[in-house]
């Protein structure tokens, strides 16, 4: 019994345990994790689009973002690792190649520089530096069975305070701002959630299942098409500031209006 208790006591049970330990939670996260939602990669790209995307890389982006796109300080960060999505998001909003230093890159459709099979090669290439997050599947795109009620009750929870709550945007610090998502593709909205661009928190899978993606995309549709107008002036749709605006400056302005005609007549 002794020999035994010796045993127990001796450091490499203590690193056995250790690894046990680490084997038992490593396969447990890998088993019941939430799964990424399907989508474009460089694991679904050719090799011929990788080797086009560098190309296309070298010529277009590696001033900033350096050969291998390890980042150039402080022109560009290193791309290694934000996967397709984020290399999308940029390309296909025509935020980069960036046409001039600035607080912060605009969206602007008349910019983009390539066409589709040009941006998935870029993304293709970027993806293989570096995984990162995929380029949304249409699954969760055609917002078909979407939960809008859900999906007001996210955007209100994790977006308004930035975005306002009509979705119109609104003002951040530093000269920056949160741009609005009203006609913005349903795609980009997906992959703005998914790698947070410029002062934009991350909601991955964890944060906000796909399904949840998709419910507040369906959302901000819904507000587009109308479907948050209850009749009356809109006011731009900005939520209560418009409102309040609007009663300090009409409201407040007809009562001192009253009160001096009163005071005028009782003279």
């Amino acid at each position: 019994m002794s020999s035994l208790a010796a045993r127990r006591r001796s450091p490499l049970a203590l690193l056995v345990l250790l690894l046990l330990g680490l084997t038992f939670t490593g396969t447990a996260y890998a088993a019941f994790a939430p799964k990424a939602a399907p989508g474009t990669s460089a694991a679904t790209a050719t090799q011929d689009d990788v080797e086009a995307g560098e190309q296309l890389f070298l010529a277009n982006c590696a001033t900033c973002h350096g050969k291998n796109a390890q980042g150039v300080d402080p022109i560009g960060p290193s791309l290694i690792g934000v996967g397709a999505a984020s290399v999308d998001f940029q390309v296909s909003t025509g935020r980069m190649p960036l046409p001039a230093p600035g607080v912060q890159a605009e969206r602007n459709a008349s910019q983009v520089q390539f066409s589709e099979e040009q941006i998935s090669q870029l993304a293709a290439y970027v993806d293989s530096l570096g995984p990162g997050p995929d380029v949304p599947d249409e699954e969760y795109l055609d917002l078909e069975g979407a939960d809008i009620a859900n999906g007001g009750a996210l955007y209100r929870t994790n977006c308004a305070m930035c975005h306002n709550s009509s979705g119109t945007g609104g003002a951040l610090t530093r000269g920056k701002y949160a741009p609005t998502l009203m006609g913005v593709e349903p795609q980009h909205i997906y992959e703005a959630m998914l790698t947070g661009p410029q002062s934009m928190p991350v909601f991955n899978d964890e944060n906000l299942t796909p399904q949840d993606k998709e419910n507040v995309i369906a959302f901000l549709k819904y507000i587009e098409d109308g479907g948050n107008s209850h009749g009356g002036a809109g006011l731009g749709s900005v939520g209560p500031a418009g409102d309040a605006l609007f009663v300090w400056t009409i409201g407040i302005g007809v009562m001192i209006a009253a009160a001096v005609w009163i005071g005028r007549k009782a003279a």
